[in-house]
């Protein structure tokens, strides 16, 4: 969602959709029958937040959590491990102004988007408290570090939408625009489908490049355009 669908902002929660947006992808879900979801590192329930009325098949904090297209929600057990770190985490948010530590309950994101100066020394906490935890690793995206169990990633969450309907048999299109999504990338392209990195590029294994969160608004309407052209 974050540099792909929506501008990224300061505050995790000072996002929203644009003018239009949402109407696109109401337009989306229902001329493909329901086959349209959402894969993020932001949670199930934030995103209903975000894009309300429209209420999609998610897979939430990178997939630990997901709802199905029945509306069924399935969760990832929790790492202990994160609550051994999370506290130390919390304490270096609270002591570096800029930072901030969202808490999912099944993943950590330390942002530090105000403080980019900080990054070498965010990173550097995060090695040393998940380096004796074979359960946890880490993710440098965005002005973000998060930290998650190994055992779900947005490939795996993609994998099992395709397993079941409205998504099964069809060709995937994943679109995405950091390091996190490199594993739906992955997941798409061995499946035949096609995979789009958003934004700056610097290496990617996606297929194809949209510039900019408005040419992804711009190409989605096209393809809305399109379907409903041939569907008509």
């Amino acid at each position: 969602m974050d540099g792909t669908l929506l501008e990224f902002a300061d505050r995790p929660e000072a996002v929203s959709p644009t003018d239009g947006l949402t109407d696109i992808l109401l337009g989306l879900q229902g001329t493909l029958g329901g086959a349209l979801a959402l894969i993020s590192g932001r949670t199930i329930e934030e995103l209903d937040r975000i894009f309300n009325p429209v209420r999609l098949p998610i897979g939430g904090q990178h997939g630990l959590e997901r709802r199905d297209a029945k509306g069924r929600i399935f969760s990832a057990p929790p790492a202990q491990s994160l609550d051994e770190i999370r506290s130390s985490l919390k304490e270096f948010a609270d002591q570096n102004d800029g930072t901030l530590l969202e808490d999912k309950g099944a993943a950590l994101a330390l942002h530090y988007r105000t403080a980019p100066s900080l990054q070498v020394a965010a990173e550097k906490l995060i090695v040393q408290l998940i380096n004796d935890r074979n359960d946890l690793h880490y993710l440098a995206g965005n002005k973000v570090f998060e930290i998650k169990p190994h055992s779900v990633d947005k490939g795996v969450a993609i994998n099992r939408f395709l397993g079941e309907p409205p998504f099964a048999g069809r060709m995937p299109i994943f679109l995405g625009d950091d390091v996190t999504d490199e594993d739906g990338f992955r997941a798409v392209n061995s499946v035949g489908g096609t995979s789009i990195r958003v934004g700056n590029v610097a290496k990617s294994i996606a297929q194809y490049y949209l510039p900019s969160v408005s040419s992804v608004h711009d190409w989605l309407g096209a393809v809305l355009t399109d379907l409903k052209r041939k569907t008509s």
